[in-house]
This record gives structure tokens, C-alpha cells and sequence, in this order.
């Protein structure tokens, strides 16, 4: 049996009871394992993993994206992560006995169903991009959901892969893709320097010439009264955690700040974290039990 993993990001953050009702419609479908899921405030994001066979996990993901259109307004969404969708990305990424041509299949199929089911505009990346401008995810959605809007009905190169040609008025749009394990990794500095942490953000990231596989934006977390490096580490046999910690840490420290603390958002594969790694990058919380893939499936 193949087995995939999904990790559908939602833009709700805030309100538990919505996202409960979103991880309902996951649970009820057979074959599939639900084995976490995070909120954020500050984001105003929640992100939620689970396992099961393409066909299933496709199922699956189809009603989240059914039900979070029916709970989440994006006209009323504030947050500090970027955002087209009530349902903003549907990643798959093959786990024992799959492939990455198959997580390309099951989501240009689910694409098709969205869009012709739920009537949400779809773009496609990473693997499953149909095009080389939409391989990177931040080139899909960095004009985010209002500017979005306006632009597809003018800009032929916003123009969805599937689906209706303009945005749903309260969902919005949905990015779907097949992609390699994507570490989800933050962080803090013990500061209120946003600027400082754009500035070292722009210098890990790998389109600017930084660390390769290094996704990274300089955020406010309110909430936490610090400046945030939040990163997508997209391949952590590239660049490890230890890597890019040691990186912010110089770069902070040239500027006369330190490091609070790091964050995993999500699961991370046990070869991601060797033993001893979470101490030296300082990483709150971390429980494997609950964080390593292998340790949940």
C-alpha cells in the first residue's frame, strides 16, 4: 500500500471551534490518519497533517476545503502570513510506497475536483506546477488575496490553473502541489526589530542567494512581544536546522541581539532532528513523540 502525507494550511488562527470542524471532516474519512495539527494568532493560520493512501488523503483534503470555505471568510481574515485562500495550500509528499508521480497525479486530480466541485480557482506548484513561474510557492500568492483578486481579472499570468477564472469572494483561491518532506521552522529573536528580521531573512533565503532549500520572511509576533525568521526549510538534507539556526544566530549577533528560542510548526521527518540537535537550536516544546513522523505512524 502507498502512503502519502497532506499538509493542508488553513487561514484560521483564532477561532478553535472552526478548526475542530474542519479536523471532523478529515476524521470521517476511512483510511485516513489525522496525526496533528497547530494554530497560530499572530499567523492566523492553522496547519494540519495527515496520512493515508492517495485516494484517500485526496478525499480528505477535498472535504477541508469544502467546509473551510463554508467557515472562513478571507474578507474579514487579518494575519501576518501571507494568503489567497480560506484553504491556502494542499501539499502532498510521498511517504512509503508512493512516488512523487503519483502525489503530481493526486494533486492535479483534487485540483480538478476543487475547482469544478467547489468552484475555487486552483493554482498548481512545486512539483505539480504546470508552469516554471508557479514552482515557488511565495511567486503564486505574494500579492496575497486582495491584490490577487484584482489582478486575475486583468493579468493574464494570474490567470488560475483550473477552476472558475476569477476568486471565490470569501474563499479565495487554493495552491495545490506535490513536494519533498518541508520543514516548518521558526525563529524568535529576543527582540522587536522587524526590520532586522526581514533584513536577515532576505539574506538565508535561497532566491537571494542565501542557504539552499531556505524559504524565509521577517514577521511581528505580537502575542510573544518579538520579531520573528519564519522559514520553510524545503530540504533538510541541504540545509539542516542546525544550519540556518547558526546563521540567524551570527547574523542577530552582529547586530547586537540574540536568540529567544526556535519553533517546529508541524512534523518533522526523526533524520531532520538528529539526537541532541533540538537543545543546540534551542527548540521550545519539542516532544518526539508527537513531532517525529515516524514516532505518530
Amino acid at each position: 500500500m502507498s502512503l502519502v502525507e497532506c499538509v493542508p494550511n488553513f487561514s484560521e488562527g483564532r477561532r478553535p471551534e472552526v478548526l475542530e470542524q474542519i479536523l471532523g471532516s478529515i476524521r470521517a474519512v476511512k483510511g485516513v490518519k489525522l496525526i496533528d495539527h497547530s494554530m497560530d494568532a499572530s499567523h492566523n493560520r492553522a496547519v494540519v497533517t495527515f496520512v493515508g493512501s492517495p485516494t484517500a488523503c485526496s478525499d480528505a483534503a477535498f472535504r477541508s476545503i469544502a467546509k473551510a470555505k463554508e467557515l472562513i471568510d478571507l474578507t474579514k481574515h487579518t494575519g501576518e502570513h501571507p494568503r489567497v485562500g480560506a484553504t491556502d495550500v494542499v501539499p502532498f509528499v510521498p511517504l512509503e510506497g508512493s512516488s512523487m508521480e503519483e502525489c503530481v497525479k493526486t494533486a492535479h486530480a483534487l485540483g480538478e475536483r476543487v475547482g469544478r466541485e467547489l468552484e475555487i480557482p486552483v493554482y498548481f506548484y512545486e512539483s505539480a506546477a504546470k508552469s516554471p513561474a508557479r514552482k515557488n510557492l511565495p511567486d503564486v500568492r505574494n500579492i496575497g488575496f486582495e491584490k490577487l483578486r484584482d489582478a486575475v481579472a486583468t493579468d493574464p499570468t494570474r490567470a488560475p490553473d483550473c477552476g472558475p477564472k476569477q476568486l471565490h469572494p470569501t474563499a479565495g483561491a487554493t495552491v495545490i502541489g506535490a513536494r519533498f518532506f518541508l520543514v516548518a521552522y521558526n525563529v524568535n529573536l529576543e527582540s522587536t526589530d522587524l526590520a532586522l528580521a526581514k533584513e536577515i531573512a532576505k539574506k538565508i533565503r535561497e532566491k537571494d542567494g542565501g542557504l539552499p532549500g531556505i524559504k524565509a520572511m521577517g514577521f511581528m509576533l505580537d502575542d510573544l512581544k518579538c520579531a520573528q525568521v519564519s522559514m520553510n526549510v524545503c530540504n533538510y538534507t541541504a540545509t539542516g536546522l542546525e544550519r540556518v539556526y547558526a546563521e540567524i544566530e551570527g547574523l542577530a549577533k552582529a547586530k547586537g541581539v540574540s536568540i529567544r528560542e526556535s519553533e517546529l510548526v508541524g512534523l518533522a521527518p526523526r533524520a531532520a532532528l538528529p539526537p541532541g540537535t533540538a537543545q543546540k537550536i534551542r527548540l521550545r516544546g519539542f516532544d518526539p513523540k508527537k513531532q517525529l513522523i515516524e514516532e505518530l505512524l
